[in-house]
């Protein structure tokens, strides 16, 4: 069953005053608080991880080229292409 909320939120009710905006710097400061919290990969991680996408990539890539190949000649072998 949906619930109609056109024209409030579903969280505050009717009353509430809307929250101020938060000031670039204050927003700056968040955001520099929040990437010191993060766990940063070593250069060894790093490389690993991309090495792997790196292959995964070209295996996909190959998949994709076999299965264009193998369906163009299907479609041309059909059809009598030239």
């Amino acid at each position: 069953m949906a619930i109609d909320t056109r024209g409030e939120t579903a969280d505050k009710p009717s009353g509430e005053k809307k929250a101020k905006r938060t000031s670039p710097a204050l927003f700056y400061r968040q955001i520099i608080a929040e990437l010191r919290k993060v766990i940063w990969p070593t250069r060894k991680e790093l490389i690993s991880y991309t090495i792997i996408v790196l292959v995964f990539v070209v295996i996909m890539i190959g998949i994709v080229s076999v299965l264009d190949y193998v369906f163009t000649e299907g479609v041309l072998r059909i059809f009598g292409g030239a």
